[in-house]
């Protein structure tokens, strides 16, 4: 029988969350130059100075190989934080052990010790994982459109901003 474990990430798993996100891009058929992310990225965001997320590393039969990088958000509404799940995800080999389950029940119990709300997700919509948030009580949320801006239109928008209002405005990273 196959040995499964959650357990949260340490600096030390940088380079293997690296990896995970680049086989999450194979997986949504996206090029690996897509993939920005180095594992000083996540040195610094997850375990430096100011921690922007926080990840759960899957394992099996003490490898790993699957993820979940969720951070808080906030909901006005409720007047309470949530948890963003960014990315959820199990290599292919590693799938029908119950580590896709694990983790959004780790993720769950997460949210609720640490009195949020709500847990949100999003999912592309050919992925066939779908149907298992359902049957675990997650929902699609049919009247909200996903909407975002990059860069360099993000910068451009930024520069408009009245130089009054943030005085002292970082230089860009």
């Amino acid at each position: 029988m196959s040995k499964t474990l959650i357990r949260h990430a340490t600096v030390e798993d940088a380079d293997t969350i690296v990896a995970l996100v680049q086989a999450l891009a194979i997986y949504e058929n996206e090029p690996l130059s897509s993939v920005k992310l180095t594992a000083e990225d996540i040195r610094r965001d997850g375990f430096g100075a100011s921690i922007r997320f926080e990840a759960l590393i899957a394992e099996l039969d003490n490898e790993a190989v699957g993820f979940a990088l969720y951070f808080h958000n906030y909901s006005t509404w409720e007047g309470r934080a949530g948890l963003f799940v960014e990315d959820l995800f199990v290599l292919e080999r590693a799938r029908g052990h119950g580590l896709g389950r694990q983790l959004i029940t780790a993720l769950a119990a997460i949210a609720d010790a640490r009195g949020c709300r709500r847990l949100d997700l999003n999912v592309l919509d050919w992925n066939p994982t779908r149907e298992f948030y359902h049957r675990l009580g997650i929902h699609h949320k049919t009247e909200w459109l996903p909407y975002r801006m990059t860069q360099p239109a993000l910068a451009r928008l930024g520069d408009a901003a009245d130089p009054a209002w943030f005085p002292g405005r970082p230089t860009r990273l």
